[in-house]
């Protein structure tokens, strides 16, 4: 495993936060935003929003990153970005990351670096129209990890990926139905 930097949490920052929503709960009402607008072809070009937190407005995050969408030329793109698949696996890398920086921090379990790798298996034929009984997303997301610990036994690494599903917020968000509201404005 080659890292270059090392997972890391501070877990009393961790428990103020946990704290502080405890005493609020609305605080823990948070609204992640973008806005995206198409760059020519298939491909967006989105930029992060403002954050909400408990309805106050932190525009502090408005266009300080912006990323661009497109597909590979194979699927008639330009591939002038990353895919929309790859994005989806691209947070769920990040969430799964945090989840299990914070999983390891709060059982005590020092990591000296986390590797993933991410698949997400479509069938085009669904998306295409031409076979209505596959479904247009995902067939399916497979995830391999890698994490290394020069303390940490292999029983306990697995008992972080095992935790892992249950507490990552991207994997539910993908794994369970979820309300998406679209609408034209």
């Amino acid at each position: 495993m080659s890292v270059s930097t090392k997972p890391y949490i501070d877990m009393d920052a961790v428990k103020l936060t946990q704290d502080a929503v405890r005493a609020q709960p609305a605080l823990g009402n948070v609204t992640f935003t973008m806005k995206g607008t198409s760059n020519g072809g298939v491909s967006v070009k989105v930029g992060t929003g403002p954050l909400i937190q408990n309805g106050d407005v932190d525009d502090a995050r408005e266009g300080r990153f912006s990323l661009i969408s497109d597909e590979p030329v194979a699927l008639l793109g330009a591939d002038t970005g990353v895919s929309p698949a790859e994005y989806i696996l691209m947070g769920l890398a990040g969430c799964y990351t945090v989840t299990l920086t914070s999983l390891a921090g709060a059982k005590g379990i020092d990591l000296d670096g986390i590797e993933l790798e991410l698949f997400f298996d479509i069938n085009l034929n669904g998306f295409l129209g031409l076979d209505d009984s596959v479904r247009k997303g995902a067939q399916g997301i497979r995830v391999d990890i890698k994490m290394a610990g020069e303390k940490a036994t292999r029983a306990q690494l697995e008992e972080l990926v095992r935790d892992l599903p249950g507490s990552s917020p991207i994997h539910d968000t993908l794994a369970n139905p979820v309300t998406i509201t679209t609408k034209l404005v």
